[in-house]
């Protein structure tokens, strides 16, 4: 959309329309499921109701385990990015990437790769973003407990619905998604294939 020549306000979409009142453009796609989040409901305020460390006394199916490895798990996002998005966690409650042991370390990395290699394999995605924030004030939404982000991607994913709607569209049900990981998910305690 372009401003008019004259200089007058640029009309948006709705404006002007009947029933609409001016800047309800915007259309509405509901995802009550999310409010939890924004109210920090389960949000962590200490290592006894970590999400991160009570996730691994669940069984695989009610906490979104993919796969469990000596020192690290993967487990889907409950609020993913993108169909598919996991995490990998250590199961130590430590805050920052410099209190991981070396064995913790390789693991990450172990579990990494294979997520990328899995969600290749069942997805097709084209290319990932890797990252943890490190720190609240780095949006680490639990600073306490570290946790890699594994975000898989696709030329084109970011269409109309999250740069108008502010909508992300997942195409499959996080249960379905973790079977689907998890029996692809290569047998061995280091996440290797």
């Amino acid at each position: 959309m372009t401003a008019p020549d004259d200089g007058a306000p640029l009309a948006m979409p709705g404006d002007g329309d009947p029933g609409r009142s001016p800047g309800e453009a915007f259309e509405h796609l509901w995802t009550p499921y999310r409010m939890a989040y924004i109210r920090g409901v389960g949000r962590a305020t200490g290592a006894h109701d970590c999400p991160f460390c009570l996730i691994p006394q669940q069984d695989d199916e009610e906490g979104l385990v993919v796969a469990r490895g000596r020192t690290v798990f993967a487990v889907l996002n409950l609020y993913p990015y993108n169909a598919g998005h996991l995490m990998v966690v250590p199961y130590r409650h430590v805050p920052d990437y410099t209190d991981l042991t070396a064995d913790e370390v390789a693991e990450m990395g172990s579990f990494t790769q294979t997520a990328m290699r899995v969600v290749r394999s069942v997805s097709g995605a084209h290319g990932f973003n890797i990252g943890m924030n490190q720190g609240s004030v780095a949006g680490a939404g639990i600073a306490d407990h570290l946790h890699q982000h594994a975000v898989p991607r696709w030329g084109g994913d970011t269409n109309f619905m999250p740069v108008i709607g502010l909508t992300r569209v997942l195409p499959q049900v996080l249960r379905e998604t973790r079977a689907l990981l998890a029996a692809n998910w290569p047998a061995g305690d280091a996440g290797e294939d």
